[in-house]
């Protein structure tokens, strides 16, 4: 397994719709097992592939609370598509690509999503709480949409702002 480089915004490669997984298969897997490397080292809860600049629909998640000690619990997911949103919750969100962000952010309170699961096998999965709001957040990456495309276009602009004076003064 590899750490891979996470992209920040405004990268415009974070702003690009990915394209389906034809097959899982063996770069997928080991795609997967990057992904999710590359997450617990950030560290965080999810991360999709255009974030580490792939245009592809995966991504994965573990919600486990590791200050509660309880087990990782990876999901490992390909083309994943909510299929029933029901009810409004609201939750403060960041992302590993734009850091040291967050705001208020409204989804669906649960969702039902189908994917492909780790083997190419269809996975049918019902979250809420935390799961559900991760699952949309890396969901919407697929989709070339941010966390802060959620929130207002000043506070958006704001962010990108300081995010682009931040690459300036690291000479990205």
């Amino acid at each position: 397994m590899a750490r891979l480089t996470i992209l920040t915004a405004p990268d415009k490669r974070l702003k690009q719709k990915s394209l389906p997984v034809l097959e899982v298969d063996g770069s997928v897997r080991r795609l997967m097992d990057d992904m999710l490397e590359t997450m617990y080292a950030a560290p965080g809860i999810g991360l999709a592939a255009p974030q580490v600049g792939v245009l592809r629909r995966v991504i994965v998640v573990d919600v486990a609370n590791k200050r509660e000690m309880e087990p990782p619990n990876p999901l490992f997911l390909a083309n994943p598509e909510i299929i029933v949103r029901d009810g409004v919750t609201t939750y403060e969100e960041g992302c590993l690509s734009v850091p040291e962000t967050i705001y208020e952010v409204a989804r669906a309170a649960s969702i039902t999503v189908k994917a492909l699961d780790r083997q190419g096998n269809p996975l049918y999965l019902e979250a809420e709480g935390l799961l559900a709001i991760c699952l949309q957040h890396e969901i919407d990456h697929l989709d070339g949409i941010l966390f802060i495309d959620h929130i207002s276009r000043l506070k958006r602009e704001m962010v990108l702002r300081r995010l682009r004076k931040r690459q300036l003064e690291e000479g990205r």
